[in-house]
């Protein structure tokens, strides 16, 4: 199984782009972030016309998430629990019903800038909730996979001066911490693990020449429950894809399973 996650930033406004890498990467499964677009105004047809089934939690101007297939999927829920009023879409899972079958969910956790603030206190919480529901998880000792754009730079390494984003949401103490609390549970980082080497990123911004630089961060993850990480075999970061035209800012991370 080949499993990417992708922050598109805006599929309305990059689909032909999003149908090009998706037909290049090939992946079985592929979780998709930042829609910026309701649940009805998904584009299945074209999607679905690659072979996909569709599970996707949009929400209007904003956040939204999908969760694209090409085994069946079972048992979707949108929505993070653990809090009932939150209404921002950025949350989606399903048991993806591979010959083994994985559960998978797929994330777009918050910005938290500014910080401190009301949306850093909102990102830690979402982070915690993340947590206990990852326990919940592994206490059934399945196979599943928590991928998507994180928000989070884990190490210094991961990127391209930590000078400059020191005092940012995304490379804050905290938030740090409860990116390692993740993986504390029993998670396992597929970049970390099958790769690890340092400055490889999946997010260049659009200002500054970043791409052309190469200052990145690397903040689209995939974090695997231990009968998921058994199988991992490779991760690769899909670059050509911040090439393209009217790229999204950020570019698939992809890992493979065996069977």
């Amino acid at each position: 199984m080949k499993i990417a996650t992708w922050n598109v930033n805006s599929i309305k406004a990059r689909l032909p782009t999003v149908l090009e890498v998706l037909k290049t990467i090939d992946c079985d499964v592929v979780c998709l972030q930042e829609l910026k677009c309701e649940t009805d105004a998904f584009p299945y047809l074209e999607i679905e016309e690659l072979g996909y089934n569709c599970a996707v939690n949009g929400q209007k101007t904003y956040n939204g998430v999908a969760l694209l297939s090409k085994f069946p999927l079972e048992d979707i829920q949108k929505g993070l629990p653990g809090d009932d009023g939150d209404d921002q879409a950025r949350y989606v899972e399903a048991l993806i019903m591979a010959d083994t079958p994985v559960r998978v969910g797929a994330l777009y956790l918050p910005n938290g800038n500014p910080a401190p603030g009301d949306k850093y206190t909102y990102k830690l919480g979402w982070m915690d909730r993340l947590a206990a529901h990852a326990r919940g998880w592994l206490k059934q000792e399945e196979p599943f996979i928590l991928a998507g754009d994180y928000n989070v730079i884990p190490r210094d390494e991961d990127c391209w001066d930590i000078a400059v984003w020191r005092d940012d949401a995304l490379a804050l103490p905290d938030s740090r911490a409860a990116y390692r609390q993740l993986k504390w549970l029993g998670l396992t980082d597929a970049y970390e693990a099958a790769d690890g080497r340092a400055h490889e990123y999946t997010f260049w911004d659009y200002q500054g020449g970043a791409w052309q630089k190469g200052h990145g961060i690397r903040i689209d993850h995939l974090l695997l429950s231990p009968q998921a990480a058994d199988r991992l075999e490779s991760v690769d970061i899909f670059k050509k894809a911040r090439e393209m035209e009217k790229p999204s800012d950020h570019v698939p991370i992809i890992a493979e399973l065996s069977d």
